[in-house]
């Protein structure tokens, strides 16, 4: 037995394939769609049943029906008077609106709703009815104690009308206005309409109701106020006029305290008037003394404000125009040259004279009002001295007139709240009103059948999309002839197809080469035969072993077949080395009860007396014979080995029908004996683990695994689902060996699309 060296492993041997990841990859998305033409019935089925289900759901559900009323909150109304101080009154500020939609939302405007609309008889929402559902079927299987009914009440019955009606009820502001959108869904239209509307009305007579309790309570706080306040301010009055009439004082402030007072008002106002008037000189005075200095007086505007100066500095500005003008005509010893000099220096004495003059004048003025301002300060501190006893009483006085003016201040503005709240009592203005009142809803909101139906089907067809592509992700068996070799990393040696109901009896499928010769099963098995021969082609006698995974993968069939292929040409023999269930004389027609393979082994039985011809070939047999009480050691003797030589003596190819791997141990000491092991796998049916854990202990038993063998692929949907183009699903040339080109050059192949 000789292993094959990786250098031997090309496209020279027919057995060997060229490495799968030298092939072009398929995309991901073909493959995908692939999976989804393979399950495109079932996807279907299950949107269908979902869409159905969705669309029974929606046509058999209650319609449900809004209403929605629109509620204007002024957060800036007139007021009639002004009554805000006395119970927090309208403001402009986003808070205000705030708190009134959360007032609107209350447990209390929802009660009030609930009473006023009687809304706990309506079956809806009548907590007295039998329950029905989930909680009737709990009571009634026992994990629901069964409450004694209370004693109804229109306040017990709305508090459990309250948690429905408010589940069903919504209150929302919209944004950037003082619009709020009450909304309520019912199956009745009409109970839908009355609620919105009464919830808007409850609320506005809500805040009515609360402003007059109000207004109530401050009325009642004004007038207990006033009674105190009116006695307080008698008594500061009659101390006041007491007080007058000790110091005998008729009015202090209208009487002139006896003239003084009146004069010193005229003096300090006249002193007034000279410390202004003389701070005003003194100012033109400095300026003037400060430019006399410089020698700049005719610049000042004080000298200049004079009418003399002005003319007089015109005069001296015209003289000099014209010395100027004859100065550049004629010479300074012309006449009109020493006219025009004697005119300007004229005019200059001239403006000099009259500025002398007003710069006395205000020097005469400044120390007239000092002298003044003098006067007015001695007569000030005189008077003031007389009026010092004066002064004292005047602000006793003073005090007891504060007193009476705070409490007659104090009592005018308690009265005029008073009469506010009165008013405001009698007259009472809403903050809230109801712009757009809620009408019978014609149309249902939902259920909204069409789309229910839509996004059903879609979401049906999307589960189903994923399901498939999740079972396709879990299915781990082999789905194609590229599965062998990518995921075994075992050469193919051939596929065979899957057999029809008539095939598949057993007695008929085991010499299908016999009976149907050119069947594209026969064509397979030819294949196979053309790969053993080819990789042990230096090998005298060919030990075969056929096992596989699992019972039912298709191995007794397959050793029958390739037994009958290799009889055409060389002495060969089938052993049935199964001798816990042995099938290959029943499947051949011979007598399953005649001596075998544990007598030649024990010795109790000749070679010629075992060996059982097939019909219509040159196919010997050897059964399994009597069944030993312990078959492993059998197999596991020396004289097994010694028969084993001896048969090949007389035999070029010897076919070993082994157990499968999984459940016995008999193929692994068949393994080490065999020259090669075929291993048969039976398409989309073993999973995939299983046989590389089968694959990998006969690696382990020293077994020289020849190839693998698909088996029970059907052909047809390989290519339409998995693009397997193997010529034999829909073009029928198994008369022309296709099988044995699909088993050389599938894997080499570019797959073609389905």
């Amino acid at each position: 037995m000789t292993e094959l060296t990786p250098t031997q492993r090309t496209s020279d041997n027919p057995l060997f394939f060229s490495d799968p990841q030298d092939q072009p990859e398929r995309l991901d998305f073909v493959e995908y769609w692939r999976t989804l033409r393979k399950r495109k019935w079932a996807i279907l089925s299950f949107a269908l049943i979902v869409t159905l289900l969705a669309g029974v759901i929606a046509f058999v559900s209650t319609p449900i029906f809004e209403a929605k009323t629109t509620v204007l909150i002024e957060t800036k109304k007139q007021q009639v008077v002004s009554i805000e101080d006395v119970y927090g009154g309208v403001g402009a500020s986003r808070e205000y609106f705030q708190t009134q939609v959360e007032i609107l939302k209350s447990r209390e405007v929802a009660l009030k709703t609930i009473a006023k609309l009687k809304l706990y008889d309506n079956p809806e929402f009548d907590p007295r009815l039998p329950k029905k559902g989930l909680a009737a079927l709990r009571e009634q299987i026992g994990f629901a104690t069964k409450e004694a009914p209370p004693e109804w009440n229109e306040e017990n019955l709305s508090e459990s009308a309250l948690g429905k009606f408010t589940a069903n009820l919504s209150i929302e502001p919209i944004r950037l206005s003082q619009l709020v959108v009450v909304r309520f869904t019912s199956p009745d239209a009409a109970l839908a309409a009355r609620v919105t509307n009464a919830v808007a009305q409850t609320y506005i007579e809500n805040d009515l109701d609360a402003r007059y309790q109000m207004t109530r309570t401050a009325s009642a706080w004004l007038q207990e106020r006033l009674a105190g306040l009116k006695a307080k301010l008698d008594q500061s009055e009659q101390a006041l006029q007491n007080y007058r009439e000790k110091q005998g004082i008729v009015n202090i402030k209208e009487a002139a305290q006896s003239g003084v007072g009146q004069q010193i008002e005229q003096i300090q106002t006249r002193l007034i008037e000279a410390s202004t008037r003389r701070a005003e000189i003194e100012a033109t005075y400095r300026i003037v003394k400060d430019a006399a200095s410089a020698g700049d007086l005719a610049s000042q505007p004080a000298v200049l404000n004079s009418g003399q100066v002005a003319d007089a500095k015109r005069q001296a500005t015209e003289a000099a125009r014209k010395l100027a003008d004859v100065s550049q005509r004629y010479g300074k010893e012309h006449p009109k040259y020493l006219q025009a000099d004697s005119d300007a220096k004229a005019a200059n004495d001239n403006l000099q004279r009259q500025v002398d003059l007003v710069v006395a004048g205000i020097n005469h003025e400044y120390e007239r009002a000092k002298s003044t301002e003098k006067m007015l300060q001695g007569a000030l501190g005189a008077a003031r001295g007389t009026v010092q006893n004066i002064n004292r009483k005047e602000f006793e006085l003073g005090v007891f007139e504060r007193d009476v003016d705070s409490n007659k201040q104090m009592y005018d503005m308690f009265m005029q709240r008073a009469k506010e709240t009165n008013v405001a009592g009698d007259l009472q203005t809403t903050v809230a009103r109801v712009v757009d009142p809620a009408a019978v809803p014609i149309g249902a909101i939902k259920p909204k059948k069409l789309l229910i139906v839509a996004v059903a089907l879609f979401m049906g067809l999307l589960v189903g999309v994923m399901i498939a592509l999740l079972m396709d992700v879990l299915d781990n068996t082999l789905k194609n002839t590229q599965d062998v070799e990518a995921r075994l990393k075992q050469p193919l040696l051939t596929v065979l197809p899957m057999l029809g109901k008539k095939e598949a009896m057993r007695g008929t499928s085991g010499h299908l080469m016999v009976d149907a010769p050119n069947s594209l099963y026969s064509e397979a098995i030819r294949t196979a035969r053309t790969g053993v021969l080819l990789s042990s082609v230096d090998v005298a006698t060919r030990v075969l072993l056929v096992t596989s995974s699992v019972p039912g993968e298709g191995k007794t069939t397959f050793s029958s077949n390739l037994a009958l292929a290799h009889a055409h040409t060389q002495r060969t023999l089938l052993i049935d080395a199964d001798m816990r269930r042995p099938s290959l004389a029943r499947a051949h027609g011979l007598d399953s009860d005649a001596v075998g393979l544990s007598e030649l082994v024990a010795g109790t039985a000749e070679l010629a007396d075992c060996l059982q011809p097939v019909k219509d070939s040159q196919l010997m047999i050897l059964s399994s014979g009597a069944i030993p009480p312990n078959p492993l050691e059998l197999l596991h003797s020396e004289r097994f080995v010694q028969t084993l030589e001896l048969l090949g003596k007389r035999f070029d190819t010897i076919i070993i029908d082994s157990p499968p791997v999984e459940l016995v141990s008999d193929a692994l000491v068949l393994a080490a004996r065999a020259t090669g092991i075929i291993f048969v796998t039976k398409a989309q049916s073993t999973p995939l683990p299983m046989v590389r854990k089968a694959l990998m202990r006969l690696r382990r038993a020293d077994g020289h695994i020849i190839g693998v063998v698909m088996n029970a692929l059907d052909f047809n949907k390989a290519e339409k689902y998995y693009g397997e183009y193997s010529g034999y699903g829909k073009h029928g040339y198994a008369n022309y060996g296709a099988a044995y080109g699909m088993a050389y050059g599938a894997s080499t192949a570019k797959p073609k699309a389905a």
